[in-house]
Parts: C-alpha cells; structure tokens; sequence
C-alpha cells in the first residue's frame, strides 16, 4: 500500500477499532470510495470485536477471575495492538488470530 491510500484510510481504521458501533460506521464510511487499508483494519477490529463476545460468552460461564483475567487481558492486548498499528499506519494483523480474520471477514469490502 502507498503513503495515500494508508492516510486517506486512516480515520476510518481508527473509528473501527472504538466499540462494535464504530466498527459498523467504520463499514459505512468505506463504502465509496473503498480503501485497502480501512478495509484490513475494518476487519482486524470486526474480529476482535466478535472474539470478545464470543468468548466472553464462554469465559461468563466460570466465575472465577482465574479464567476472566487471561482473557481480557488477551482480549486488550489485540485490541491495543490493532489500534496503535491503525494510528501509525501500519497494515499488520494483530497477533495469533489475525490473518485468520483476513480469511474469515472476506464479506468485508
């Protein structure tokens, strides 16, 4: 990706990363015209959004803070490295589960 299409895409990456609501606007906002670089980290975020509540749906079933920790923890860690990769332009997908969700979100255009 050239240095244009990261700082036209810019915005709409880092609006995707603020709750599941601005991932959504994050959609919206690349719908014309579509950006490469807005379009990963739409997809980064999507991901780290659906793996929250999925796996806080599992993690809710224990009460134990054994369990809870590690996973918000893994689940902070993601986000903040999505994020900061989207404020300093970077194309990198968060660790361990990020090109499975280059993968799985291809409906993301």
């Amino acid at each position: 990706m050239n240095e244009m299409t990261i700082k036209e895409g810019k915005n709409t990456a880092i609006i995707a990363y603020l709750t599941i609501i601005g991932c959504i606007i994050a959609l919206f906002m690349n719908q014309e015209p579509k950006n490469m670089y807005a379009r990963m980290h739409i997809r980064q975020a999507f991901g780290i959004h659906i793996t929250y509540f999925l796996l806080g749906f599992l993690v809710s079933m224990f009460n134990s803070w054994f369990i809870s920790a590690p996973f918000y923890i893994f689940v902070i860690v993601l986000w903040g490295f999505g994020f900061i990769n989207a404020l300093q332009g970077v194309s990198q997908p968060v660790p361990l589960v990020g090109k499975k969700f280059q993968q799985w979100f291809t409906f993301i255009q």
